[in-house]
């Protein structure tokens, strides 16, 4: 059995537009706010940026990118790899504050080997988890369920994102 979709007709929006230039780099496009690219951010600071996942595994989950084109850590100068930390740090305390995850996955893909769909440019992914939350669906039917629209979770993390990070 393959992988089931159920409509969500709120992402027509998401595919009918182009989100990056013909050739180019979508979280370039997204880190420049080309034509309205940058939609989904939920904070930027001058060298990183954080957005949520246009196919996020479970509501909630973001990217934290450095504006800066760059496939590895190691390419990242000593104040973009303060920003970004910084961002996920921030992006963890509001999805706490915002769905009270019981964990949260941090992770990067580098390279397509290790999973990386968009492998040139480097983003870590945050994601809210909690105990049992693979469902029937994910688990037999293969299918997810998210149960609120990109916007108005871009909104909630939006008003939390002030947040102070605690302990």
């Amino acid at each position: 059995m393959g992988l089931e979709h159920l409509w969500a007709g709120w992402r027509a929006a998401f595919v009918t537009q182009a989100h990056a230039p013909a050739g180019g780099c979508v979280l370039c496009a997204i880190g420049r706010g080309d034509d309205g690219a940058d939609d989904l951010v939920v904070a930027r600071t001058s060298r990183a940026y954080c957005v949520l996942n246009l196919y996020p595994y479970t509501s909630g989950h973001m990217l934290v990118v450095p504006v800066r084109h760059v496939a590895h850590p190691r390419e990242l100068e000593a104040d973009e790899t303060a920003q970004l930390w910084q961002l996920v740090q921030e992006a963890i305390a509001a999805l706490s504050a915002t769905y009270r995850p019981e964990g949260v996955n941090l992770g990067m893909n580098l390279g397509r080997a290790a999973g990386a769909g968009i492998a040139d440019h480097l983003h870590a992914h945050v994601v809210p988890r909690w105990a049992g939350d693979a469902n029937f669906m994910a688990t037999a039917a293969q299918t997810r369920v998210l149960p609120e629209a990109l916007p108005d979770t871009r909104d909630r993390l939006r008003r939390a994102w002030s947040t102070p990070i605690g302990p």
